[in-house]
């Protein structure tokens, strides 16, 4: 069949009702999708299919959700823990029945020592609202919820992560733990039962990655961090790298989903989604509303997130504001990003504005440190007064005291910003940006992340 048009092999395809056979159909495929955009709409489509009438929590089809879960990441050559239909729990009804859902856990070994026996978490949400029967003119009509947007989409991504992190595996120094949620309309059920019964070594885990309906990126793309200062930090340090697409920090949670029984427990959590929209949990959640070549650009910096994620030196901190409290000064300051209206810097509320015109246009690389080969990311911490004076300026993770203090003083010397507000009142705002010195490899020339935007 090598020789075969693609478009008279697709016509020749019959219909398809196996895993085995909907994951290697590419009846939607577009003959110019990348492999991973072929791969997502393979998922999407079973996942979000009448068979599996809306994956309700207990059902047949949450339970064949699960073990095509369980044979893509085997597939793809990640360690699978639990049985090939998941690991069931149950859940208690308000009746008295006990509804049995499960959870489907994969997982990606760290290369080092120290920290390999450390864990990342990412999570999506397995199940939807299954399906109900109306009664129409007298006929009874069955509605199904398909959720291919909730969360089919969500599923297929971190299926492509764990592809992705599985063949980049030397690279990630802590481990990777991908959980697929069952139970997850049922009060974050699955959630609760990994970190209160299945999982061992919670204490362990430093950070939660949770994705929740990624689909819809035209409507754009989110991180909800509940306001956890590292978790922002670590999302500003990625803004000097080139990426396809970065997420807006929001400080309103754009719905709940699994990443509160982490939030509970007291664990770092992220949850990246497009946001709430108009066809949520109905019937009209079809595949035909899925943005695939934005979900492929959403994959890219999730991965590289989870790699920074992995490999960070922080210390993450569930409550990083009290371990860096600075004494009464501090206390009536408010996030950047939990700001009505954020501070603005010739007038761009976009942080990368403020280094790209400000910082990096005097920035001076120490003559020692280029002399001892030092280059590296600081990350500077500052407060942004209601006059728009720049104070109390410090670095939060530093490389050497050259390239600290150099940092340290450009950003001192700001011009005032336009202060940020909260309920249309001015307000002391906090802010971290990455300050990036860079040696090229050829005679240690210095450069700047200027050169990155």
């Amino acid at each position: 069949m090598k020789n075969i048009p693609l478009i008279i092999m697709l016509a020749l395809m019959p219909a398809f009702s196996s895993y085995a056979q909907y994951r290697g159909n590419l009846a939607y495929a577009d003959l110019d999708d990348s492999e991973t955009v072929v791969s997502m709409k393979s998922h999407v489509r079973y996942l979000s299919s009448a068979m599996l009438e809306g994956r309700k929590a207990g059902s047949e089809g949450e339970q064949l959700a699960a073990e095509y879960v369980t044979e893509v990441l085997q597939s793809y050559g990640v360690d699978v823990l639990t049985p090939a239909s998941g690991e069931l729990f149950g859940v208690r009804k308000e009746n008295g029945d006990t509804l049995t859902s499960r959870n489907v856990l994969g997982f990606v070994h760290g290369y080092d020592k120290k920290l390999r026996d450390r864990y990342i978490v990412v999570g999506a949400r397995l199940d939807n609202l299954g399906s109900m029967t109306m009664t129409v003119d007298g006929t009874p009509v069955e509605k199904i919820y398909y959720g291919a947007n909730g969360n089919a989409s969500g599923l297929s991504m971190m299926l492509e992560l764990a592809r992705m992190i599985q063949t980049n595996k030397v690279l990630f120094r802590r481990s990777v733990l991908f959980v697929a949620f069952g139970a997850s309309n049922e009060t974050f059920a699955g959630s609760w039962y990994f970190l209160n019964r299945s999982f061992s070594d919670v204490d362990n885990i430093d950070a939660m990655v949770n994705l929740d309906m990624l689909g819809t990126g035209y409507n754009g793309f989110y991180a909800y961090t509940s306001s956890n200062a590292d978790m922002n930090a670590l999302i500003a340090s990625l803004t000097v790298d080139l990426q396809p697409v970065m997420p807006e920090i929001t400080a309103s949670e754009p719905y709940p989903s699994d990443h509160r029984a982490f939030y509970s427990n007291e664990i770092p959590s992220v949850v990246f989604t497009t946001g709430r929209y108009p066809e949520h949990n109905t019937e009209r959640d079809t595949q035909s509303i899925i943005d695939y070549e934005m979900m492929e650009r959403e994959l890219e910096y999730i991965y590289n997130f989870t790699l920074a994620l992995a490999n960070t030196e922080m210390t993450l901190s569930f409550r990083p504001d009290e371990v860096r409290k600075r004494g009464p000064s501090y206390d009536d300051v408010v996030s950047f990003y939990d700001c009505d209206i954020r501070p603005v810097f010739l007038h761009s509320s976009d942080p990368r504005t403020f280094l790209e015109k400000w910082v990096y246009q005097y920035l001076k690389y120490p003559a020692e440190a280029v002399r001892d080969g030092i280059q590296g990311r600081v990350m500077v911490d500052f407060i942004i007064e209601k006059d728009g004076k720049v104070t109390e300026v410090r670095v939060l993770k530093g490389v050497s005291e050259a390239l600290d203090a150099e940092a340290v003083k450009v950003v001192s010397a700001s011009p005032k910003w336009k202060p940020g507000r909260v309920n249309g009142n001015k307000v002391r705002t906090s802010l971290t940006i990455p300050v990036e010195f860079k040696l090229e490899k050829k005679g240690g020339k210095p450069s700047f992340g200027i050169k990155k935007y």
